[in-house]
């Protein structure tokens, strides 16, 4: 599996770990398949939604390893 950062593109996590959308919809996420889902970082997604990245990331990597 690809290494998911705060520098992973979200289009590309989605790719990886399709299952992930409703905890990115949970954040408030909800445009997944958008133009800016394709060229925004994890990290620069979160700082948009008023999200701790790394405190997402966590809960990320611990939801995609179920």
């Amino acid at each position: 599996m690809t290494q998911i950062t705060k520098d992973t593109i979200i289009a590309d996590i989605l790719e990886i770990a399709p299952e992930s959308a409703p905890l990115f919809q949970s954040i408030g996420m909800h445009c997944l398949g958008c133009a800016m889902s394709s060229g925004e970082t994890l990290g620069e997604a979160c700082q948009v939604h008023e999200v701790d990245a790394d405190e997402f990331l966590t809960k990320l990597l611990a939801y995609v390893k179920q």
